[in-house]
């Protein structure tokens, strides 16, 4: 029993591993779904958000203590999680399978595959068609999942009855069916030989051309849109006297490089022509826009925003600052006239996301935002296009992307992460990075050595008064400010210290512009996001 658990969890694995490779391989080649990437999406939706919660978390502790980056990497590896996973899954059932026909003494094992591919395809279909985005009509997705389904099953009856032929009666693969030379002449190694080899082209090959395509498909949906100006942007700091110190990370993010977290696997493309936003619920006059209709009947403006990710650590690299162009969202809630009993703006997503925003809010600030294009050219489809909202002091994850939907109510829905017992409001917290201790650009000043160090310091739009830093252990010494893009940014800060050889401890910190100290003590992202003092070794 031991052995047909064994090779039944083999040939579940390299018939799923191949399966999957040339999964990947059609869906980039002509837009059908890969059910890995499906299957996950739709387990984060369905699974408790404390036990999601854990999943993200252990990943993101186990990249920092590898000292991998986050930023780069998290969706990598979320995806290369998700394979595994489903890969995983198909292992132990085949496993499962393999017992149960021992235990069945099973007679006819291909005719007992092709059931078993039935069985396990549909609910598997069923989850990919709830979830998946399609370049092909829904039909040909579900024939094409479905058939190759069938066919693993019967691969995996065609293995059974090869790996153990004297435990069936199958005229195909019994031994007096079949010349002595033929397959039933074949040892289990060397079919396992064989079908290891079969597999590993097809997955090599499958993959290989799949990541191919996969990466030249992100590479456009990366670049943004159409330019919306005349492509120069103009820093109002740009004269400002303080440099910051090498190493320090750019003030102005390039869009290529600007944070990605959304909720699947893969970002939601949506095209300009298939989109329009209807307003509804407690309003005059419900409408339906189009995105040009967004950008002919408003005046538009622009901000320069620092938004940042309320899972990050301390010193996360999940926090990027680029120009929004957009239009306020009390013209727009204007023209479609909200009712008195009105409270709330629910929001739904492309990606099954959804927020509620407070109207009390909206009617207090202007800034708030539905966005369109950043950098000066319509938002990149992997960062929420054709339109997103902006609400200054708050974390992502109160601001939804790719939006589809407006609802004007008068109760209160939880968002999708407030369900999953992350913050309601989620305010940004202060905090202060130290980016650099550039021991390579020691200068002078005041004719005495000194080596710059830099980071940056934010506090949502409540602005920074003041950053200062400590040498293993010493008294706390204030730092220059960089005037910083707009209210709403991120500060660059700079530290010249007259510097000592050896191993060194440097901590920063910062207050607001109300001279409120950001808060010292060192507490997790969740619910609310992390706190807590910024270190950074150096040996000079």
């Amino acid at each position: 029993m031991l052995r047909k658990l064994s090779f039944g969890a083999l040939v579940g694995l390299l018939l799923t591993v191949a399966l999957t490779a040339v999964h990947y391989l059609v869906s980039q080649l002509v837009g059908t779904a890969f059910l890995p990437f499906d299957f996950f999406n739709w387990m984060t939706r369905v699974l408790p958000g404390d036990l999601i919660t854990f999943g993200i978390d252990m990943m993101i502790d186990t990249m920092l203590a590898l000292g991998l980056s986050v930023v780069d990497l998290a969706k990598t590896a979320e995806r290369a999680s998700a394979v595994l996973q489903f890969v995983g899954m198909t292992l132990v059932l085949g496993a499962i399978i393999f017992g149960i026909w021992h235990l069945l003494k099973l007679r006819r094992s291909r005719l007992a595959g092709l059931i078993v591919g039935a069985i396990v395809g549909l609910p598997l279909l069923t989850i990919s068609q709830s979830v998946a985005q399609l370049d092909v009509p829904p039909l040909v997705n579900g024939l094409w999942l479905f058939g190759s389904f069938l066919l693993w099953g019967w691969l995996l009856g065609v293995a059974y009855g090869r790996l153990f032929p004297t435990a069936t009666s199958d005229p195909e693969s019994a031994p007096s069916a079949a010349p002595a030379n033929d397959v039933q002449a074949l040892d289990r190694r060397r079919f396992l030989i064989q079908l290891g080899a079969s597999t590993a082209v097809l997955t090599v090959a499958g993959t290989g051309i799949g990541a191919t395509l996969a990466r030249a498909e992100r590479a456009r949906i990366s670049a943004g849109g159409a330019s919306i100006g005349s492509g120069d942007i103009i820093f109002p700091n740009a004269n400002d006297p303080i440099i910051p110190a090498p190493g320090t990370r750019l003030e102005y993010t390039p869009v290529s490089e600007h944070y990605q977290v959304f909720l699947q696997t893969e970002p939601t493309i949506i095209e300009e022509d298939d989109w329009d936003l209807p307003i509804t619920g407690l309003v005059d006059n419900p409408r339906i826009f189009t995105l040009q209709q967004f950008r002919d009947e408003f005046e538009s403006f622009d901000q320069f925003v620092t938004l940042t990710c309320i899972s990050g650590r301390v010193g996360t690299g999940l926090i990027s600052t680029t120009k929004w162009t957009g239009v306020s969202a009390q013209d727009v809630l204007e023209a479609v006239g909200v009712q008195p009993e009105a409270k709330y703006l629910y929001i739904t997503s492309g990606d099954g996301f959804y927020e509620t925003v407070d109207l009390e809010l909206i009617r207090n600030d202007r800034r708030i935002m539905f966005c369109y294009a950043w950098d000066d050219k319509l938002l990149p489809k992997d960062h929420g296009f054709p339109l997103r909202i902006w609400i200054p002091d708050r974390y992502g994850m109160k601001q939804p992307k790719w939006i589809v939907g407006v609802e004007v109510t008068d109760e209160y829905q939880p968002g999708y992460w407030v369900e999953r017992n992350w913050s309601k409001e989620a305010i940004v917290r202060t905090t202060s990075v130290i980016d650099t201790v550039a021991v390579d650009s020691v200068g002078a000043v005041d004719g005495q050595q000194v080596i710059p160090i830099g980071g940056i310091a934010y506090s949502g739009a409540r602005g920074i008064g003041g950053v200062e830093v400590r040498v293993d252990g010493g008294d706390w010494q204030p730092a220059q400010l960089r005037t910083p893009l707009s209210e709403t940014t991120w500060v660059i800060w700079r530290y010249d210290w007259a510097f000592t050889e050896g191993d060194h401890l440097f901590e920063v910190r910062c207050t607001e512009a109300d001279g409120t100290s950001q808060i010292e003590e060192s507490n997790p992202n969740r619910p609310d996001g992390s706190t807590g003092i910024h270190s950074f070794e150096q040996t000079v």
